[in-house]
């Protein structure tokens, strides 16, 4: 049942769509629905981070207004506090749409507060079974959350319900050129090895076979976000200019005197520097666009990769 709103409510939501649509780079975005293509109600769905906000906002269609709370990649998920606006859109979405594997952290504590606490797709429960925050870069898990939002969104509003399955029919054809890339580059990954200067690439480096050759205790000191003891440091270094690794993934979102000291030692030693980011870059125009784009990258990589 689509929630009502109060008017208070509805003065703090007027408030963050107002931040939205100011182009902001700090502030949430807002694609708004459109009732009159829409044959019942438009929905609100809220989605924690831009990753998800990607793949939910083509699900939806005209039948959703969709803000993202944390639209900028200049944002840390992890250091982020909720603003009173942020809570105003929780309180009275419809659907909220949350990573879930500690990434925001922040809005799941917060939806966890509301009571009644709104309907909610968690990406950790549509596959993510580790640690590892980053489940955007699971194809796996990436299907597996399209297909429970689509869900969701019917039981929601059944009236939209062929809208919702004709956007999860787009989607899915979307994602086609995504698929087909994974695949075709599985046979030249199988052959390689990676090292990484953070975690944020591993689960497509996983679905493709890449080895990972990164020194356990680095990997370690930066799932948790601390500095890596100078002997991991080296070990890292040394994998590089023994060339054990075959290319170096590296986070171009994050600033830091290790990554950067690692991608010099890369570049030294001939190793290919596959640069990857967190979130959508500035600009990135879909989640296809900008999976696929770090996939070509990636198999020029390996395809000159010693």
């Amino acid at each position: 049942m689509v929630r009502v709103r109060t008017a208070a409510v509805l003065v703090a939501l007027a408030a963050l769509l107002l931040a939205g649509c100011t182009g902001g780079r700090s502030g949430p975005t807002v694609a708004s629905g459109d009732p009159a293509r829409c044959p019942g109600p438009v929905l609100d769905v809220v989605v924690s981070v831009a990753p998800w906000g990607q793949v939910v906002r083509p699900l939806t269609g005209p039948c959703a207004t969709v803000t993202t709370v944390i639209a900028s990649a200049a944002i840390d998920p992890h250091e982020y506090e909720p603003t009173t606006g942020d809570i105003a859109a929780f309180q009275e979405a419809d659907l909220v749409v949350l990573d879930g594997a500690g990434y925001d952290s922040w809005a799941a504590a917060a939806v966890a507060d509301l009571d009644p606490g709104p309907p909610r797709v968690v990406a950790q429960g549509a596959g993510g079974t580790d640690h590892d925050p980053h489940l955007w870069y699971s194809p796996t898990v990436v299907h597996r959350l399209a297909a429970a939002v689509t869900a969701r969104l019917q039981a929601l509003a059944p009236a939209d319900a062929g809208v919702f399955a004709r956007q999860a029919a787009a989607f899915r054809a979307e994602l086609a050129p995504y698929d087909r890339a994974v695949a075709a580059l599985r046979p030249l990954a199988a052959r390689h090895t990676y090292a990484a200067t953070e975690t944020v690439f591993d689960r497509m480096a996983h679905a493709l076979g890449l080895t990972d050759v990164t020194p356990a205790g680095y990997r370690r000191s930066v799932s948790n976000e601390s500095d890596p003891a100078p002997a991991d440091v080296a070990a890292l270094q040394a994998a590089l200019t023994g060339h054990r690794a075959d290319v170096l993934i590296f986070n171009r979102q994050t600033e830091g005197a290790i990554p950067d000291q690692l991608r010099a030692a890369a570049r030294r030693a001939g190793v290919p520097v596959v640069e990857v980011t967190e979130s959508p870059p500035q600009g990135s125009r879909s989640f296809v666009a900008w999976q696929t784009e770090q996939l070509r990258e990636l198999e020029g990589a390996l395809g000159q990769a010693r």
